[in-house]
């Protein structure tokens, strides 16, 4: 009796570009946005007087983890490291859909200490509402990221 092999299910992973290129193809040129507009929204929190800490701690939170996981995404596309595992799309795909979730309720709350912050000083409230405007990009880059990962 020949022994008769299962039907391949697995599908070949997209080319990586390698270099300057990976900056320029798309998923992967939401790094740079994601990581330049998530600096900007813990830096303007930060340099704000905190009206309400359990907020704007989240929105801390939740910007610097994000920022440092991008970061070592980054970082593996850059140096190969996703060559080792199958599943590495899959694993930046969810991802980047789980921090555009936890991103958009870190800009809602963010909003909220703005609305908070705005019978404060005035220009706290300026550096709050910047802060709220990056929260919100920064959600969007991430589903964006996410979609685009998930359908590339």
């Amino acid at each position: 009796m020949a022994t008769r092999e299962p039907p391949a299910t697995s599908y070949p992973q997209p080319e990586v570009p390698t270099g300057l290129a990976l900056f320029l193809t798309i998923p992967y040129a939401f790094f740079l946005p994601e990581l330049i507009f998530g600096f900007w929204v813990w830096i303007l929190v930060a340099a704000t007087q905190v009206a309400s800490p359990l907020l704007q701690g989240w929105v801390i939170y939740v910007s610097l983890t994000s920022f440092i996981i991008s970061l070592v995404f980054l970082l593996s596309y850059l140096l190969g490291f996703y060559k080792r595992f199958e599943s590495w799309s899959v694993l930046n795909s969810l991802y980047q859909g789980t921090t555009g979730i936890l991103y958009m309720s870190a800009a809602v709350l963010q909003a909220h200490a703005t609305i908070i912050s705005e019978s404060q000083n005035i220009s706290h409230y300026y550096l709050n509402t910047s802060a709220t405007f990056f929260a919100f990009i920064t959600t969007l880059i991430y589903i964006l990221h996410a979609f685009s990962i998930y359908y590339h």
